[in-house]
């Protein structure tokens, strides 16, 4: 992989999760750029059979489609996940094709690079998935805050949900508009100017 990560050498996780943790990863492309894409992280169930896994630090995840993070994950068998809080990136990274020149997001406050196994794989409501075991082989902090509370930026992540489902025949696609219209009133009332143009960048991306 590209030497273009910051300091790092920390194995496992930096954060603790709690329900599904959504983050961006980055994978490495056939043309040498880091395609970037949202990806929802799942903890070991405790009472799994495997739940020695958590101390390992292994966490699970799928892929919707033919993906390319899910060619990347089966051609390099890893990438970089990256927790931010910048709702652009989200917006771009979901909505979009979205590449940069070297794995790491400026906007990262804490990253982990992974390798892969892809360990089961499905159809659901006519789209094919893979799921993914990711194991941590290095970490970094790049920033610590003390967390503030906002209904703009989670505004943000659902909508970006309801858009990447539009035009997917399982999904009613008027529940889907009043769930865009609801969270953009949300994330244009309580969220910063980041949120804002992120929003704007998604009404782009949805033709609106």
């Amino acid at each position: 992989m590209s030497d273009g990560r910051r300091d790092g050498g920390v194995a496992g996780w930096p954060v603790e999760f709690r329900g599904v943790t959504e983050s961006l990863a980055t994978t490495l492309g056939p043309n040498d750029l880091w395609n970037v894409a949202a990806l929802g992280l799942h903890p070991p169930e405790s009472d799994a059979p495997d739940c020695d896994e958590a101390a390992d630090g292994v966490v699970t995840a799928r892929t919707w489609g033919n993906t390319r993070t899910r060619r990347n994950f089966h051609r390099q068998g890893g990438g970089y996940v990256q927790f931010t809080r910048d709702p652009v990136d989200f917006v771009d990274a979901t909505l979009s094709i979205y590449e940069i020149d070297e794995p790491l997001l400026d906007s990262a406050d804490a990253w982990v690079e992974v390798e892969v196994e892809q360990v089961d794989s499905g159809e659901s409501g006519g789209t094919e998935w893979e799921e993914w075991k990711l194991r941590p082989r290095e970490s970094g902090v790049e920033r610590e805050t003390v967390p503030t509370v906002t209904r703009g930026f989670p505004a943000v992540v659902e909508a970006t949900v309801a858009a990447s489902r539009l035009d997917v025949p399982e999904y009613d696609q008027t529940e889907l508009r009043e769930r865009l219209d609801y969270f953009e009133e949300v994330g244009r009332k309580c969220g910063d100017q980041r949120v804002r143009a992120a929003l704007d960048k998604l009404a782009e991306y949805v033709g609106e």
